[in-house]
């Protein structure tokens, strides 16, 4: 009875070895993705902040400018995608919609963002997009990928099209979790001009051949929660210019088109690091606690199992066996 039993916990312990890696690189590649029809959207002021008044083409202070940026799964796109690339992908249309502080337009950036729903790489296909010019992306932008390595990635810069390093600057506390500190600065750049413009009747083409020119600088920040890979913070020191404003009528060469630190909006921040602290979870579960506790488990049962085995051949119970098996009896003479 105690060999049956012994068998029968080490055919488990075999069993809950086998699967604690298989949950780790074979069920957690194909579990943890992106949903093809997510919907996020994110909020962010700078306050104080310096705005271009396109009536009079002068930078004015204002009291706050807004940022809402939105990302919408597009289904059917990335099914279309997925028949071609033969893996999961996630087609994400983002849009960057800055207003005034009177809630007046001041940009719209439209854009198309497609992804390996695991590991977030960029697949690159018919539609991948910056405010209607065709790009090919490097690296990843808006997240970073499961299980973030403390290490430099590449990160794509929608406004000069270019990836460069964001840079891992530490580990920090920030609203009680872990998270991976970047940092990524972006020199100053000559930009296009956005394809919708403040003012109606005005067009890029037309500011373009005055000889005015757009330029650019940013400093990102990102708090990133290195199980999943979502940033729960984001701010960036932000600057834009337009050079050779003289041949547009300006009073200054350079005139300041906006500038402030933009942070996210408090309420968003709270909204955002709940999720992420329950998604976690998630892939906790099936990259640590189910691993390590299956192999803990196959463990003990094997344990067990020896024991047992060992006790049902004890030197004892095996001659207490033998001595009361009946002596054969004698052969006649």
């Amino acid at each position: 009875m105690r060999r049956r039993a012994s068998l029968v916990l080490l055919a488990f312990a075999v069993f809950f070895a086998a699967l604690a890696p298989l949950l780790r690189w074979y069920a957690f590649p194909r579990l943890a993705k992106i949903p093809p029809n997510q919907y996020q959207e994110t909020v962010l002021e700078a306050k104080p902040a310096t705005l271009l008044d396109y009536s009079t083409l002068k930078a004015e202070k204002v009291d706050r400018i807004t940022i809402v940026q939105t990302l919408k799964g597009n289904v059917e796109e990335s099914e279309k995608i997925e028949r071609s690339a033969g893996r999961d992908v996630v087609v994400w249309d983002a849009l960057s919609y800055v207003q005034g502080p009177d809630g007046k337009m001041v940009s719209k950036i439209p854009e198309r963002y497609i992804f390996d729903a695991h590991s977030q790489d960029p697949v690159h296909a018919t539609g991948e997009s910056v405010d209607g010019d065709a790009v090919n992306r490097e690296g990843i932008e808006f997240k970073w990928p499961f299980l973030t390595e403390k290490r430099d990635y590449e990160y794509f810069d929608a406004q000069t099209r270019t990836s460069s390093p964001i840079h891992y600057k530490g580990t920090r506390n920030f609203r009680g979790m872990d998270v991976y500190y970047f940092e990524q600065t972006i020199p100053w750049t000559k930009v296009p001009m956005p394809k919708t413009m403040p003012i109606k009747g005005i067009t890029p083409e037309q500011i373009t051949k005055t000889g005015v020119t757009r330029w650019y600088t940013t400093k990102r920040m990102f708090w990133v929660d290195p199980v999943t890979g979502a940033p729960v913070n984001g701010e960036e020191v932000h600057k834009e210019e337009l050079r050779n404003g003289k041949a547009m009528g300006m009073s200054q060469d350079t005139v300041t088109v906006f500038a402030g630190h933009v942070k996210m909006r408090e309420d968003y921040i709270v909204s955002i690091v709940d999720q992420v602290k329950s998604q976690r979870v998630l892939i906790l579960l099936l990259t640590s606690y189910l691993p390590w506790g299956f192999l803990v488990l196959g463990g003990g049962l094997l344990a067990l199992a020896l024991w047992l085995e060992a006790r049902s051949r004890r030197p004892g119970e095996a001659e207490t066996v033998r001595q009361k098996e009946p002596e054969p009896a004698p052969t006649p003479a």
